[in-house]
C-alpha cells in the first residue's frame, strides 16, 4: 500500500514539469490539469515501482506528453483546420533548421528565467495549434521529424513546414515584444 504522505511529495516534486508539458501541448489550463491529475493516478498505481528510479522523471514527462497527445487526438475532428488537408503530389523536402536562439530576450536569474519562461508559454499559446504541437515536440520534447508525424497522423513536410511557420510567428511575437520592453 501506498504512503499518501510519500506520495504527496513525490507529487509536489514533480507536478510543476508534468502540467508544464502539458499545458505546452494543449494550451488551455483545465486540459492540462486533468491531465497532470491523470498522470499522477498513473503514478499513483505504479507507485511502488516507480518511486526510487532514477528515469521517474521522465517517465512522468513521457505519460503527460503522451496522454496530452491523446487528448488532442481525440478532439481533433472538431477542430480541424484547412491546413491539415494535405494537397495530392505536394511533398516538401526542404529541412526548416532555422532557431530562435539569437532573438532570446535577455534576462538572467531566477525570477527573469521565470518571466522568461512564462512569456514563452504565452506566445506558444497565441500560436495555431498544428504550429504550437509541432513546436512543442520538437524543441521540448526533442522529437525528431518523422517521430512528430507519426504521432500526429500527419506528413512529414506538414510537420516541417508548421515548425517553420511557427519559428517565424513567434519570431515575429518575440520581435514586437522586445520593441514593448524597449530591447
Amino acid at each position: 500500500m501506498t504512503d499518501p504522505k510519500c506520495f504527496e511529495s513525490f507529487m509536489r516534486s514533480y507536478q510543476n514539469m508534468v502540467y508544464t508539458t502539458a499545458y505546452r501541448l494543449l494550451a488551455n489550463h483545465a486540459e492540462a490539469q486533468d491531465i497532470s491529475q491523470e498522470v499522477f493516478l498513473k503514478a499513483y498505481d505504479r507507485f511502488e515501482e516507480i518511486r526510487d528510479s532514477p528515469r521517474v522523471g521522465g517517465w512522468l514527462k513521457t505519460v503527460a506528453r503522451n496522454m496530452s497527445l491523446n487528448h488532442l487526438t481525440r478532439h481533433r475532428n472538431r477542430w480541424k483546420h484547412f491546413s491539415d488537408f494535405k494537397r495530392e503530389g505536394a511533398e516538401d523536402e526542404i529541412d526548416f533548421e532555422a532557431t530562435l536562439a539569437d532573438e532570446s530576450i535577455p534576462f538572467a536569474g531566477s525570477d527573469e528565467m521565470k518571466e522568461r519562461r512564462e512569456t514563452l508559454d504565452e506566445m506558444l499559446e497565441k500560436l495555431p495549434r498544428d504550429q504550437r504541437l509541432a513546436i512543442v515536440l520538437f524543441h521540448f520534447e526533442d522529437m525528431p521529424y518523422q517521430e512528430i508525424a507519426r504521432k500526429l497522423k500527419v506528413s512529414l513536410s506538414k510537420v516541417k513546414t508548421d515548425i517553420m511557420r511557427g519559428r517565424l510567428a513567434l519570431r515575429s511575437k518575440l520581435q514586437s515584444r522586445k520593441g514593448e520592453l524597449g530591447f
